[in-house]
């Protein structure tokens, strides 16, 4: 599994222009964190600095545990399909509970899709939970986000 997620990632990112452009700002909804026997929900937020580079935070709990989850991404565009960008980047999580405390790195690479005829934006990223402290690291983790643009 390990293999082909590597691979996938190399081919995608192999047949991408580095060309990003944003076509929106700022979006904002709802945001999932899951695998490894885990799955975090709560609100996510993404906002542009500049065309390419991009930060998303996220606010969520599961049972007994609250995450925050800060990451930058860089962003590059993807010409064929319009809307659909690749994104690479990291972060960290910092984890609040009992028995469950603790930070995490979190790199991410992913694609970003800005649907062209409502205000909605998907993604889905691999984001490696690589734990501190404590915390067990976990390879097979992903996001999902469902956000709405605001502009």
């Amino acid at each position: 599994m390990k293999k082909i997620l590597l691979l996938a990632a190399i081919f995608t990112v192999s047949i991408l222009s580095v060309n990003a452009q944003s076509t929106y700002k700022t979006a904002v909804g709802l945001g999932l964190d899951f695998g490894s026997g885990f799955t975090f929900v709560g609100p996510s937020a993404k906002y542009f600095l500049v065309d390419n580079s991009a930060v998303q935070a996220e606010l969520m709990f599961e049972s007994g545990v609250t995450a925050l989850t800060g990451m930058y991404q860089y962003h590059g565009y993807i010409d064929s399909v319009e809307g659909l960008n690749w994104f690479a980047g990291g972060g960290f999580s910092v984890l609040f509970g009992s028995g469950e405390s603790g930070l995490a790195l979190r790199p991410d690479v992913g694609l970003d899709y800005k649907i062209d005829t409502v205000p909605l934006v998907l993604s889905f990223d691999w984001r490696p939970f690589i734990g501190l402290n404590n915390l067990y690291s976990k390879v097979g983790t992903f996001g999902l986000g469902v956000r709405y643009v605001i502009n």
